[in-house]
């Protein structure tokens, strides 16, 4: 399951691109503004003749301090900023932009994978996961709990504070957190809205429904010569910034996939990695199922969220069918 060599070309080739994109929309920015704003250009070019002048001076052996020209400058590049202010344009409006500011569109910070090159690789090799697309259409602000009453809205409020908070301690505390309760309440969605809130802080993220994921490594446990594969998907499982485990329980449930959920779960947690699962089983039905282990881990490591109401993903089917 490691990159092979094209697909390793290809994500490099994507940064290129968008590097190529980045510095062909800067040069547009650059000619309107040469264009469009009086003065702006003679300052520009400004630039450079004052500092070669400052190099003949030198070399013709004045005593100048290094000082007075970084001054020069200084008040040449708050001119200019002060003529964009004027033009009704930023500051930073010629500044070079990035997709990701942290590596700048390299993929790497020195010689260390940048997070958004460790999310591409992970899209690259897990079609199931498809987070970039699950997390396209979907964002908070699309929650709505109009379809909660009662102890069901108290539900739904202390579930998405609880959201909120396990974004905002994402970096520092290395939160977990338990989705569970009935089918159709949203829990799914919300945690969507999470990885997608990751996604845009710099962050890797894995997801998988616990069906597809026990298959996997299954799939790779039974083939010897997936070895290499294996070991990879667990490099992955332990250390991408969040895993998502979508539907816990609706997997093939034997001791093999018990054992592997607990080795998933301990090891992220010693190793201060967040997860996040998803579960229609009530906190008896997890203790039921699997092991004392994992449900002792899960209550003294996560944050449990109980979500409850009617199925809504059925009511907005039969709203649609009936036109409403």
């Amino acid at each position: 399951m490691a990159l092979t060599n094209t697909q390793y070309d290809e994500i490099m080739h994507d940064y290129e691109m968008r590097r190529a994109f980045h510095r062909d929309d800067q040069g547009g920015r650059i000619k309107y503004v040469e264009e469009h704003v009086p003065g702006f250009l003679e300052l520009e070019q400004s630039t450079g003749s004052v500092s070669a002048e400052f190099g003949r001076r030198l070399i013709a052996g004045e005593k100048l301090s290094r000082d007075k020209l970084h001054t020069m400058l200084e008040e040449i590049t708050n001119r200019k900023k002060q003529l964009l202010r004027e033009a009704g344009l930023p500051e930073d409006f010629l500044e070079l932009h990035y997709d990701c500011p942290i590596c700048k569109d390299t993929g790497y910070i020195g010689t260390e994978k940048c997070s958004c090159f460790k999310q591409k690789i992970i899209d690259k090799l897990y079609a199931d996961s498809n987070i970039r697309k699950l997390t396209k259409d979907v964002s908070f602000s699309l929650l709505s709990d109009e379809f909660y009453v009662g102890e069901d809205l108290e539900h739904f409020h202390g579930a998405l504070r609880s959201s909120k908070e396990f974004i905002k301690n994402f970096e520092t505390s290395y939160p977990n957190l338990l989705f569970y309760g009935t089918v159709g309440t949203g829990k799914s969605f919300m945690s969507i809205c999470i990885a997608r809130e990751i996604l845009e802080k710099g962050h890797s993220v894995l997801y998988f429904s616990a069906a597809g994921l026990f298959t996997l490594i299954q799939t790779n446990s039974n083939d010897f010569k997936k070895s290499e594969e294996l070991r990879t998907l667990y490099d992955d499982l332990y250390n991408s910034d969040l895993l998502i485990i979508d539907d816990l329980g609706t997997e093939n449930i034997t001791k093999m996939s018990v054992s592997q959920l607990f080795a998933i779960i301990n090891e992220r947690i010693i190793r201060n990695k967040s997860t996040l699962i998803n579960t229609n089983l009530s906190l008896e039905g997890i203790k039921s199922i699997y092991s004392e282990r994992i449900t002792s881990r899960i209550t003294s490591s996560y944050s449990l969220c109980k979500l409850s109401g009617p199925d809504i993903r059925t009511i907005k089917k039969m709203q649609y069918i009936n036109g409403k």
